[in-house]
């Protein structure tokens, strides 16, 4: 199964390109499942109600989701619950919080896996929720292994033992399973959106805001080890127009075209064209899908293969000059935006807006972090063994 995740800056476009994408691949005779995000429910103009040969659609609803979630573990702290004399909660009266929309997201992803489906595509949120979302699971699996680290759990046999000593009770058992149940849910998203089989497709209208937005994106991406499989430049003008005010616009477009070309080198750059409109129905999709002579155009007949995001790796460099040297492409950042911070066995890293607490390989555990440097987008922190622990370094 392959998954596509589409976003970009809000009002981008980002449904338009989802449902093309989505639709082109159930017309090749993929089966084909198309998440939406949108509250508004913009899928369905698009796609309309009488197409033969269409992907599933799925539009999440994240106050339906909160509130089934939240009950569900009301239920399980039953016990608690009537211990401390609190009163239960009804449906009705539960309003969603924020970040609902996030976990939502998250479980459609997780229940999609299974689906048996060749692709799936995401209609994702705009860009910085995007990377908010996808960096979720890892963090919140963190914060779940600080409160209950799993070599405590190995004290729940115990509990009968101690609440007796104690006199008050201890954690029950739903706590637990609880704790894990949303571990291995977490941990199957996470395993999704690690998959060499998902990539991030990145629209955008060509304009100066457009190219920083998709720059900013690419670095919040590379700080998750995710790169976008291709650039889709949306709503493009044609060009030579008599017109003064439109030839003045395309002129515009086209440096922006330029620009991303430059930044993304590498990475498929395809222009969807401006129909004058918003385009509603199937019929008006297929003039976005389909190319100058008929056939579907290159960026809607993409495969959604692998992105090939450059690896996080280890340079062992002890024989040579004693260190060690930990690669971390980050395109497009600058020195001045970079922060590193030491904490244990965790190094906090600030790229511009973006922040992530990651675990250290083990090789660098023992060591001390002795320098960084960025060059060619690439972060490489370098580390200093101690001695006593690796002896070949002396």
């Amino acid at each position: 199964m392959r998954t596509v995740l589409v976003t970009g800056p809000g009002g981008a476009g980002r449904t338009t390109v989802a449902a093309a994408t989505a639709l082109a691949a159930a017309r090749r005779g993929e089966r084909v499942l198309l998440i939406g995000t949108d509250r508004e429910d913009a899928l369905g103009p698009l796609l309309g109600g009488g197409e033969p040969v269409g992907p599933d659609v799925v539009r999440i609803d994240s106050g339906a989701h909160f509130r089934t979630e939240l009950l569900a573990l009301q239920d399980r702290a039953g016990a608690a619950l009537d211990l401390l004399g609190a009163g239960r909660l009804d449906g009705e009266e539960l309003t969603e919080l924020p970040g609902a929309e996030q976990l939502a997201l998250l479980g459609a992803v997780r229940e999609s896996a299974g689906g048996g489906h060749d692709l799936v595509v995401v209609d994702m949120p705009p860009v910085h929720q995007s990377i908010a979302a996808l960096a979720l699971p890892a963090q919140m699996r963190r914060c779940l292994r600080r409160l209950l680290p799993p070599e405590r759990q190995a004290a729940r046999s115990l509990r009968p033992v101690l609440a007796q000593l104690a006199g008050v009770p201890m954690p029950a058992q739903w706590l637990y399973e609880t704790i894990a149940r949303w571990d291995a849910e977490l941990a199957a998203v996470q395993a999704v959106v690690e998959d060499p089989g998902t990539t991030v497709r990145l629209v955008a209208e060509p304009g100066a805001a457009g190219v920083a937005a998709l720059r900013t994106a690419r670095l919040g991406l590379a700080l998750h080890g995710l790169t976008p499989d291709a650039v889709i430049a949306n709503r493009v003008l044609p060009t030579g127009s008599a017109d003064r005010f439109l030839a003045a616009l395309s002129g515009h477009q086209q440096c922006a075209l330029k620009e991303l070309a430059e930044d993304f080198e590498g990475v498929p750059l395809h222009e969807v064209p401006h129909l004058g409109r918003d385009p509603r129905g199937p019929e008006e999709l297929d003039e976005l899908i389909d190319g100058p002579t008929g056939e579907i155009g290159p960026w809607a007949a993409e495969d959604g293969g692998a992105a090939g995001a450059a690896p996080w790796h280890v340079e062992d460099r002890l024989a040579a000059d004693g260190v060690l040297v930990w690669h971390l492409p980050l395109p497009g950042a600058r020195k001045d935006e970079l922060g590193l911070v030491r904490r244990g066995d965790e190094l906090l890293l600030t790229v511009g807006p973006f922040r992530r607490i990651v675990t250290l390989p083990s090789a660098l555990r023992r060591c001390t972090v002795s320098g960084a440097a960025l060059t060619d987008g690439v972060l490489r922190v370098r580390f200093a063994p101690d001695p006593d622990l690796w002896p070949r370094a002396r």
